[in-house]
């Protein structure tokens, strides 16, 4: 594992927003010289420096504290040092779609499962989604079963998703579930890679993830585990990610076990306070999942940005009755998407009134 290690690592704080590459030079050598290594992580206001390894030793901390060019060495006594609301990466800012996080409402929209039989249906589906206010399309390339007979996706679809991308504009999500997935999404061109509820404690995955996007500007959207968990577990996922590098992980709650009757998930939508009192990160929920029928959703998608959600991913269909995985059942039209973004829009704009006053 190239990234953080089993170990509390320490952060190195310039004082200038970046080292240079003879002050990093300098650096290495000191931490070498103690058994440890030096990780980036680069913010989109500065760069911290990790040491990976056993950086309890004071001789060392010490050294480094004494260069000219250093702030201060950070220890952040927290299972996710990176991802912690009190680490210095609390001023980063993702963005997609032109939409920064925290700053303006994202909204992901479009179907559950690509069709490559019928691919004017997605390219259609992505234009409405467009037209009704979303910043970025999301669709299903490959899709995880629990009936092994279903469809599990197909990787011609991908070559649709980049299609529409190209006919709006608009940067794509679409759900990896095994190494193989994530070099095809990323040398094809998407922007953002999802993450499932049940990959989201694959370890071997999220490492995988965080190695590939080490040197890139991509962001990873983190379901919530299926399985009702700690919200340190969750954010403890998204470190194993950012642990490599890329800090640009979205948290997005999307229901979980066990279900609430007449809901296909048990909603958690409320959790985003809480997780927002942890760690920076911004939330991303999906309504559509957590409620699983389409008549239920907008509801949904209003409870989740009254809870402070910076941004909701939906499934939309042009015409859900002819979609395929859940789009039947859970898939908004292209009008009441409209409807339900300016809602959700309309909501935001008074919670950020309000949490101004």
């Amino acid at each position: 594992m190239r990234g953080i290690g089993r170990l509390t690592p320490a952060m190195i704080l310039p004082k200038a927003t970046r080292l240079t590459p003879e002050q990093l030079s300098e650096v290495t050598v000191i931490v070498t010289e103690f058994g440890c290594k030096i990780q980036q992580i680069v913010g989109a206001v500065r760069t911290i420096y990790a040491i990976v390894g056993d950086e309890r030793d004071e001789l060392m901390i010490n050294r480094l504290e004494g260069l000219a060019y250093i702030d201060r060495i950070d220890r952040i006594q927290s299972p996710f040092k990176l991802m912690d609301k009190r680490s210095d990466l609390a001023t980063h800012r993702i963005t997609m779609g032109g939409v920064t996080l925290g700053e303006e409402l994202l909204v992901i929209a479009g179907a559950c499962t690509i069709d490559p039989k019928n691919p004017n249906y997605f390219y259609e589906t992505a234009a409405a989604v467009k037209e009704a206010g979303a910043n970025a399309l999301r669709g299903g390339v490959w899709k995880p079963r629990t009936n092994p007979y279903s469809f599990q996706g197909d990787v011609k679809s991908l070559d649709i998703l980049m299609e529409a991308s190209r006919r709006t504009g608009l940067p794509v999500d679409t759900e990896v579930m095994e190494e193989a997935h994530i070099k095809l999404a990323l040398d094809a061109g998407v922007h953002t890679l999802q993450v499932g509820a049940r990959n989201a404690l694959n370890y071997s995955l999220l490492r995988a993830i965080g190695k590939a996007i080490a040197e890139r500007d991509n962001a990873v959207l983190l379901k919530r585990s299926i399985h009702m968990g700690p919200l340190s577990e969750f954010i403890s996922a998204a470190e194993y990610i950012a642990a490599f590098g890329n800090p640009n992980v979205i948290l997005c709650p999307r229901g979980t076990t066990p279900t609430l009757d007449g809901y296909r998930n048990h909603p958690d939508e409320s959790i985003t306070p809480l997780l927002k009192e942890k760690t920076w990160a911004p939330v991303v929920v999906d309504p559509s999942h957590s409620v699983g029928k389409a008549a239920y959703v907008p509801a949904a998608a209003l409870a989740a940005i009254a809870y402070g959600a910076d941004g909701l991913c939906i499934e939309a269909h042009v015409e859900p009755t002819k979609g395929i995985g859940d789009d039947p059942k859970q898939a908004l039209t292209p009008e009441v998407l409209a409807e339900t973004i300016a809602q959700a829009k309309q909501l935001w704009a008074m919670r950020r009134v309000k949490k101004k006053n």
